[in-house]
């Protein structure tokens, strides 16, 4: 699953198209390389999100294409 997609139903970001900027911009990098939003999301790897000051780290647990939003806290874990 693409980068942008798997943090929006994830819920880690609400809207695709902003998860899609945040990545052109150099601000979410995937096992510690910044990479672009095309970006091939596998089990394991962990995601490095940045907002300004703070930042945000999870590890992706499971990758799923339709995801309700009560289940979306499963497919990753904060680290």
């Amino acid at each position: 699953m693409r980068l942008d997609k798997y943090l929006k139903v994830s819920r880690l970001i609400k809207r695709r198209t902003v998860a899609c900027d945040a990545c052109n911009a150099g601000r979410i990098s995937v096992n510690g390389e910044v990479r672009k939003a095309s970006y091939d999301v596998k089990v394991g790897d962990r995601i490095e999100i940045r907002f300004g000051e703070k930042s945000l780290n999870v590890e992706v647990l499971s990758v799923e294409e339709v995801n309700k939003k009560e289940d979306a806290a499963e497919l990753f874990r904060y680290i």
